[in-house]
């Protein structure tokens, strides 16, 4: 791990109430951030940038110390941890969310407490000007990976298309890609945000895997099969933890592969209920499900 890139990210630490066919959970650690530090610490260091409230215990911070996540640039504000609640309907096919509530979130304004160099730099999916304001206080970095959601290209579409044209790695579900280009076509679709400059673009497809696509190559990736989904919350976090985890400590000669890690972590996260499962990765178990995934 010595020789492995730094990885240097900024997204939520939140506090998550989730309700699922397969029960519920009050107020569990979650946030783009959580799930996403966690998958990738098993590959490198990694240094978090963000904010809590003072209700924000020692038992919250013990999580992230126990996997060494440097929170030197996470600030405690005064007042509560951002806050989210979400419901899934019987198939997972839909979330509702039941509240909102982004606390010290709000008002939000990145620090960076430590010097870095030359990390691989992870912008999660907050707002784009918060995106943008991070990429303008690092200097130099290995590479800018980027995830966004639905929420930020609805209010903000123009600001997302700037960011994909500021980034070398472009993450983003199916729905929230045909979403910002009109289009249905995915392989089309990842030609026009590969045009704006990306090296390369990962389109997630859900139960249906990814799709990979780099200088003229698609690429398609299955998921773990016969994984029994209890709590998708943060799969594609700790999928983007993944993916620049193998790509931090083995660079970037086998996009595929890396793609395969981040789809066998995010398999553990959706086996359990917020990071439960993330926390129980061995690695000759992570090895058999990495083998098991189809690339074509």
């Amino acid at each position: 791990m010595s020789d492995s890139k730094e990885i240097l990210a900024v997204g939520s630490i939140a506090f998550d109430t989730i309700h699922t066919p397969n029960g519920s959970r009050e107020r569990i650690l979650g946030g783009s951030s959580t799930y996403f530090s966690i998958a990738s610490s098993l590959y490198s260091k990694i240094s978090l940038i963000g904010v809590v409230g003072n209700d924000f215990n020692d038992q919250h911070w013990k999580l992230f110390k126990n996997y060494k996540i440097n929170m030197d640039s996470v600030e405690v504000a005064n007042g509560k941890t951002f806050n989210w609640g979400g419901k899934y309907n019987n198939d997972y096919s839909k979330r509702d969310t039941l509240f909102t509530n982004l606390g010290v979130f709000e008002n939000f304004k990145p620090e960076v407490k430590t010097k870095y160099n030359n990390p691989i730099l992870y912008l999660g999916n907050i707002q784009p000007s918060l995106q943008f304001d991070v990429i303008n206080k690092i200097n130099n970095p290995y590479l800018i990976a980027a995830d966004s959601m639905n929420l930020w290209i609805d209010l903000f579409p123009k600001d997302v298309t700037k960011l994909i044209k500021n980034v070398d790695i472009f993450l983003l579900n199916d729905e929230e890609a045909m979403q910002l280009t009109g289009m249905n076509d995915l392989e089309k679709i990842s030609d026009i945000f590969l045009s704006y400059g990306p090296k390369i673009v990962i389109i997630k497809k859900g139960s249906a895997g990814s799709l990979l696509s780099y200088g003229n190559k698609k690429i398609n990736i299955s998921v773990v099969s016969n994984t029994e989904v209890i709590d998708p919350t943060g799969a594609g976090d700790s999928f983007a933890g993944g993916v620049l985890g193998y790509i931090a400590k083995y660079g970037l000669d086998n996009p595929s592969k890396a793609v395969a890690h981040g789809t066998a972590i995010a398999s553990y996260t959706v086996s359990g209920f917020g990071v439960e499962k993330l926390c129980t990765i061995l690695p000759e178990d992570l090895k058999i499900k990495i083998n098991s995934i189809k690339i074509s």
